[in-house]
């Protein structure tokens, strides 16, 4: 039994998944050979059993590891600013803020009047045609600047969850 922090996880998963990158690339390559006739061949050095086996336990680790990962998430409670929640809680928000936060982000940027460009000339309508908001930007620059304010408080949350809690690893 292991006692690792999700940080020390992602980067152990990280490093299993460039393993088995390798394993799989050496097998993908070594399986076969091309020999010419009369010609003497080159076999690469390549055991079924031994590759299989080892890819296989690099499964059963990252496996494991995901799941250890998955189950601290689900039960660990964070402080936040706006109260405690559970890690998995905190990310699922803080996408929906980050996609809010776009949304503000688009309706900040607009002018107050502007003129909207005609596709098609329309001769019996020459007038120029203005688009104008139609909300507070004042308001939305507030709600903006306070959902970035949670985002960050969020993000600096697990940031630190992520580098201080240990949970057990049954590797």
């Amino acid at each position: 039994m292991a006692k690792m922090t999700s940080a020390y996880a992602n980067k152990l998963l990280k490093q299993l998944g460039e393993d088995k990158e390798f394993w799989t690339n050496k097998e993908g390559s070594s399986c076969l050979y091309t020999a010419a006739v009369g010609e003497t061949p080159v076999v690469p050095e390549y055991n079924y059993s031994e590759v299989a086996a080892t890819i296989a336990e690099i499964d059963r680790k990252i496996c494991i590891i995901k799941h250890a990962i998955n189950l601290a998430n689900a039960t660990s409670q964070v402080e936040t600013s706006t109260g405690a929640m559970t890690v998995d809680t905190i990310l699922v928000a803080m996408a929906q803020k980050n996609k809010r936060k776009a949304f503000l982000d688009y309706l900040r940027k607009q002018q107050p009047k502007m003129r909207k460009e005609t596709q098609v000339y329309n001769a019996r309508n020459a007038a120029p045609e203005y688009q104008y908001i139609n909300y507070d930007l004042d308001q939305i620059k507030q709600e903006y600047e306070k959902i970035t304010a949670e985002i960050m408080d969020m993000q600096l949350a697990l940031d630190k969850y992520n580098q201080t809690f240990e949970f057990d690893v049954e590797l």
